[in-house]
């Protein structure tokens, strides 16, 4: 399945991108599951994220590599691919994509592609994931205005 949520913010691409760092990441977690950061090495290639979720009656680790990062003339971005995903997980990409807007504004795209154990969870967890990302668009404008 994929799904993409588009936010625009204030800010220069390339000064947008400079701030996915720690702090952020933080910020972006929804309040449930609650999410414990156990790593984070940054947005470069060969970085790693690594996360404790917990689901109150036990808890998982979800474990992140960046794949792949670059700056061009019109955005920025990195990939993020799931190396150890919850139970419910089978597979796990994430676009990050800041996009040049007229200079002073961008476009943060968050592009997520991911597969469960069958076509029926796939489709069940379209609302949970849209849902967890639609949290982030208030999180940024704040963040970047």
């Amino acid at each position: 399945m994929r799904l993409t949520v588009n936010t625009k913010v204030k800010g220069n691409y390339k000064f947008v991108m400079s701030k996915f760092d720690e702090s952020l990441f933080t910020k972006l977690n929804p309040p449930f599951p609650p999410v414990k950061l156990k790593r984070f090495d940054g947005s470069k290639k060969d970085d790693q994220v690594i996360l404790e979720l917990n689901f109150i009656l036990f808890k998982q680790n979800w474990e992140s590599l960046i794949i792949y990062d670059e700056i061009t003339e019109g955005h920025a971005l990195f990939i993020d691919e799931g190396i150890k995903l919850p139970f419910f997980l089978k597979y796990w990409q994430h676009h990050h994509y800041v996009i040049n807007d007229k200079g002073s504004q961008s476009i943060i795209k968050d592009q997520i592609t991911y597969r469960t154990w069958n076509k029926i969870t796939d489709w069940l967890f379209i609302p949970v994931f849209y849902l967890q990302f639609l949290y982030r668009r208030p999180v940024y404008k704040k963040y970047f205005d």
